[in-house]
Order: C-alpha cells, then structure tokens, then sequence
C-alpha cells in the first residue's frame, strides 16, 4: 500500500489533538456534520442492556465510517481516518459525560474510593477497509470528599469528559493507581494508534 504521510482525524477533542501533534502525526481535522443528503450521524445513545465493550466499539466503528462516508460526500481527497471513543465504566455501568457540574459531582461520588474501568477504542478507516483496537486501563481512585469535588469542578475540566474527568489536569491528583495506557485514558491510546497506522502505510514514528 501507498505511503500516507496525513490523515484525518474524525474528533474535536483537543486531547486527541494534542497526543497526534506529540508523536508527530500529520492530520486534517475533520467534522462529522450531519449531511442531508445522507444519513453521517452517530447514534451515541447506548442501547438497552449493552455492554461497555460493545458499546464503545460500536460508536468508535461508526464515527470511523462516518468519516470516510463524509470524505466522499464532500469530495475530498481520500486519506484514512482516524476515529476514537472513551468511555468510563464501572461494575459494568457506562458512565458518560455530565450533563452539568450536578450530575458531575453525583459522578464523581460514584468513582471516589473505587477501582473503575477507562474504555478507548481508536479505529482507522480508508476505502472499504476498517481496523480498530481496543485500550483498557483500570484506575484507583482515591477517596473525595465533598470540598475537594466541589473544588474540582471549579476548574472547568469535568465538562464534556467521559467520567466528568481529565487525567491530565486536577484531577491526575485522585489517581492512586494506573494500570493500562494514560493516553489511553486521555482518549487516544498512542501504541494502538500507531500500529494501526502503519497498517494502512503510515510511517511509524
């Protein structure tokens, strides 16, 4: 297979950003916007009784095929993309983003004192032709009080994050033990995403 030396990434998380331009990674951003000509979106909304793994894998699946159906609805120049999706789970429940600083602090709650699981499936999609892989990491929490929640979300970071969490900020203080990939929980898993990479003839870095 030809060199590619872009991509594109299919996600506005500034996180993924971040962690592509720190391995040195070339990308285009691009946005997954609906298209009424057909249908692009990504159904987020988990599915009665189904289980993290599979959810995670399916929403990062689709946000992978979405993005190569939305390259050739708009025309553009046909390079793979790069998709991910994290998502936190704990006693097999999905925990996702907060809907306000209340139903973060009810979050954080949930977490403090526990050991849960941190989800991230990253795929990569170009012509007919989808690979994925799948990050684990389990995390201890320490144990939050009350202050120190309300303190945290004083920051900001608990908004649109997976867990009402950023590792790389505040709240890498409530960590006592990682055991799996920190960019993983970041929300994108570097060792995965470059061996996927070099699947589709990137090179390595």
């Amino acid at each position: 297979m030809s060199k590619h030396q872009r991509i594109y990434l299919a996600s506005q998380s500034p996180r993924r950003r971040e962690l592509l331009k720190q391995i040195g990674i070339h990308y285009d951003m691009l946005l997954l916007r609906s298209d009424p000509r057909r249908k692009v979106g990504v159904d987020e909304t988990p599915h009665d009784g189904e289980a993290p793994l599979d959810y995670v894998q399916r929403v990062c699946h689709d946000k992978a095929r979405a993005g190569w159906e939305t390259l050739i609805l708009r025309n553009l120049p046909l390079l793979p993309v790069l998709a991910a999706d994290t998502t936190v789970t704990l006693e097999g429940s999905i925990i996702g983003k907060p809907d306000d600083n209340e139903h973060a602090a009810e979050i954080l709650r949930m977490l403090s004192g526990t050991r849960h699981q941190v989800l991230t499936a990253v795929a990569v999609a170009f012509e007919d032709r989808l690979e994925m892989r799948l990050s684990t990491t389990a995390i201890t929490f320490d144990t939050l009080g009350e202050e120190r929640i309300r303190r945290y979300l004083l920051t900001g970071e608990a908004h649109d994050k997976a867990g009402a969490y950023g590792i790389q900020g505040h709240a890498g203080a409530f960590v006592k033990h990682i055991e799996g990939s920190y960019t993983g929980v970041m929300g994108l898993p570097l060792y995965e995403t470059v061996e996927l990479l070099k699947l589709f003839g990137y090179p390595a870095p």
